[in-house]
């Protein structure tokens, strides 16, 4: 069937038919559909329930059961507003609406609250079907708040009110645009006992209409429908074809169906993911080279000379995993995961230092300018003293000396360098690039990561690459965003490290906690005061400049305090910071500019105003700016949360200091899809799999994936034609696989 017959034609629809053309849609429609992301036939097949309801068959109003949710169907008898204090504006007002059905058994009372847009909808004579747990008031049964269908005088359903004002919702036969009938399928479907599919929808395009354009279209469009399975691969792992699981997610017989046919989909989305990573493995194991690094008993000694301390155990572990990944022709690519404070940086220097030992460069990348300039003011430090050469690459930099930086790197004359994504401008070329670290790997897209790998100049010769993280993975979420990554992990902290105290407060004991804390900064201790925003704001939070401001003339009075922020410049943050450092400051008032990079061991203490504002990954990275020397530190969180999620996130952060069990709790309460959002990963989420219910099938998936890429690297044989044209359009751009399928 091809796309470019009569769109008009009912016959004539295909998967990539635009949606205005599908029956009951039209032009006006079509724009609504977008908004949805909704663009063609196949969008819209795509568009699968979020959830169901079970609506029983139809009871005489003389049968409902008291204290069920039941349904019935009637005349409307009457219908009353009673008006509340609120004055009757908008959709509340404060007020009642009442009204009265009645079928050939007997009468049912109805009542919605807050519903002033009622009056507009309801009239006596219409007929409405009603869905709501039945009571008994006043001897008579009665719903609140139902919800319901008006019926046409065809029987057909005009209107539905899931989770929509009804007065934005009527959609009724003739409203579909260009030459859409906008109505149902035959028959009265709303006396059956079925599953019924609630869409994302919104006010202008509610699920029920939704619903009837998708029934109209399954018998069109499900035959259409190839499967990127044959039969045998099914049958080995339980799934129905992908047409049938379509059918199961729109018209469900029952819930074992709705199961059936979303384990289907959630394996498709497993596995093309784990094929794009297993696909991207083989590519650089197997096509591409780095240079074998230089190692040796003298090589590491001289390295470890360089460290201010012995490694722990676990650096030690890691350092050796580095060196024997380095020494080979093959692209190291290593996820270095560990908690805050936990030794990181100086495991990824000595991977740097291979590099210099064998004449080659390395560069570090990380997300903010302050955190580069922690990197660049720590690894100075290590290697004072020494002929390595080490630069700093911001967007801060003076042209002229950007333009002298720029001129050493390609020549060769800078060994180390750190830097923001300004590393990753097609101004920067390296002389001999051997060694990527990128720091917070979560903080860049999957596409940043690849093109400071370019750097090395050639399109079969990369760098070997460690990426680190402080905000330790889940091993489900370590194989779904770094699939293609070799795993390292630093558990425990180094010695000396102090626990951190941990206090949530609600905002009335303001006074309390800031008057503890002046107490020990004027023992000697040092603190920061960490604010969502720089400047106030109609928001109402508190912002940095005021409120130190305010600490400077009450509680903090007398003492040194001091701002920093992303809008100062690179020099003014600089030496703000080396005060600090320096013990000539007591309080530093900060936005979250600190996260990351800032260690100062006699900082013990940290307070966290409108903490219920930011993630839990982030409340962690926080408070590891404290604990970092001998003194007993404390964090506290003042909080007003408003929400279940923020309750939670301040439950989880009161409860540990274990970064691993943090991103536990933070995978719990925000959800895969959140997680594997585009804005962190740089990959789409995923949208039927939920890792926290579908761990077995991520497991089968990724086994698959590499059993079929083994077999096959690049889905070249025909029977896998179909899946690797849907795995470069899903994952093409995110994964790079231009230059790899």
């Amino acid at each position: 069937m091809s796309d470019t017959a009569d769109p008009t034609s009912a016959g004539s629809l295909t998967l990539g038919t635009p949606i205005q053309y599908a029956p009951g849609v039209g032009a006006r429609r079509a724009q609504l559909f977008a908004k949805l992301g909704v663009r063609t036939i196949a969008d819209l097949i795509k568009h699968i329930p979020h959830r169901y309801e079970y609506h029983a068959g139809q009871t005489p109003i003389l049968d409902l059961p008291i204290g069920q949710i039941a349904t019935a169907r009637g005349v409307v008898v009457n219908c009353r507003w009673a008006g509340g204090m609120g004055g009757g504006r908008g959709r509340g007002g404060g007020g009642r609406f009442t009204a009265q059905i009645r079928d050939d058994h007997g009468f049912l009372d109805l009542v919605w609250f807050n519903a002033r847009y009622m009056r507009d909808k309801v009239h006596p004579g219409m007929t409405m079907i009603v869905t709501g747990k039945v009571a008994l008031y006043n001897d008579q049964r009665q719903m609140a708040n139902p919800k319901f269908v008006l019926m046409d005088e065809d029987d057909e359903a005009a209107a539905d009110t899931d989770n929509v004002d009804p007065k934005q919702a009527t959609l009724a036969p003739g409203d579909g645009g260009d030459g859409g009938d906008g109505g149902g399928g035959g028959g009265d479907k709303w006396s059956d006992e079925r599953y019924r599919p609630i869409y994302p929808a919104t006010e202008a395009l509610p699920t029920g209409a939704i619903e009837r354009i998708i029934e109209d279209l399954l018998p069109t469009a499900l035959p259409q429908i190839d499967d990127h399975f044959d039969d045998a691969y099914r049958a080995e792992r339980d799934l129905p074809t992908l047409a049938d699981a379509y059918r199961m997610l729109h018209q469900p017989a029952d819930e074992d169906e709705v199961k059936r046919a979303r384990r289907r989909l959630a394996y498709d989305e497993l596995l093309l993911l784990q094929l794009g990573f297993a696909m991207k493995r083989k590519h650089v194991q197997t096509e591409l080279s780095a240079p074998p690094l230089r190692w040796s008993d003298a090589i590491d000694e001289h390295i470890r000379e360089r460290f201010p301390f012995k490694l722990t155990k676990d650096q030690d572990t890691v350092v050796r995993e580095l060196a024997a990944d380095l020494q080979k022709p093959i692209p190291m690519n290593r996820l270095l995961q560990g908690d805050v404070g936990s030794g990181k940086t100086v495991v990824a220097l000595y991977a740097m230092l291979m590099a210099v030992s064998s004449n080659t460069q390395a560069a570090l990348m990380a997300p903010t300018e302050l955190l580069a300039e922690q990197h660049f003011l720590s690894i100075s430090r290590m290697l004072d003293g020494s002929t390595v050469r080490i630069a700093l690459l911001t967007g801060s930099l003076s042209k002229p000396e950007r333009t002298a930086l720029l001129y050493k790197i390609e020549r060769g004359e800078v060994d180390i360098v750190i830097g923001t994504q300004a590393l990753i401008s097609e101004t920067v070329q390296f002389n001999d690039l051997a060694v990527v670290v990128v720091d917070e790997q979560h903080r860049f897209g999957v596409v940043q990561r690849a093109v400071i790998k370019s750097k090395a100049g050639d399109e079969t010769r990369v760098p070997h690459t460690l990426v680190m993280t402080a905000t330790p993975i889940p091993r489900t979420l370590s194989l779904t965003i770094f699939g293609d990554l070799d795993v390292s992990t630093i558990r425990h902290l180094p010695p000396g490290r102090q626990p951190i105290a941990t206090r949530v407060v609600a905002p009335d004991k303001e006074e309390e906690v800031y008057g503890y804390i002046a107490e020990r900064v004027r023992a000697g201790e040092q603190a920061y005061v960490v604010l969502p925003a720089i400047d106030e704001s109609e928001s109402g939070l508190k912002a940095v400049r005021s409120h130190a401001a305010e600490l400077e003339k009450t509680w903090f009075a007398g003492l040194n305090v001091a701002t920093v922020h992303g809008q100062l410049k690179r020099i003014t943050r600089e030496r703000i910071m080396q005060r600090f450092r320096d013990a000539k400051l007591d309080v530093l008032v900060a936005t979250t500019v600190i996260e990351v990079g800032v260690d100062v061991p006699n900082a013990s203490i940290m307070v966290v105003e409108h903490a219920e504002r930011f993630g839990l990954a982030q409340l962690h990275q926080l408070r590891g700016r404290v604990g970092r020397g001998e003194r007993k530190s404390l964090c506290v969180f003042i909080a007003d949360p408003t929400t279940d999620d923020a309750a939670a996130r301040m439950k989880a952060i009161a409860r540990t200091t274990d970064g691993f069990k943090i991103a536990e709790a933070d995978l719990e309460i925000r959800g895969m899809g959140e997680l594997l959002g585009t804005r962190q990963s740089g990959l789409p989420p995923l949208k039927v799999a939920d890792l926290t219910k579908h761990m077995e099938l991520l497991a089968l998936a990724n086994r698959d994936a590499h059993t079929m890429i083994d077999a096959d690297p690049k889905l070249t044989d025909a029977s896998h034609d179909l899946l690797r044209k849907r795995l470069v359009k899903q994952y093409g751009e995110a994964l790079g696989l231009a230059d790899v399928a």
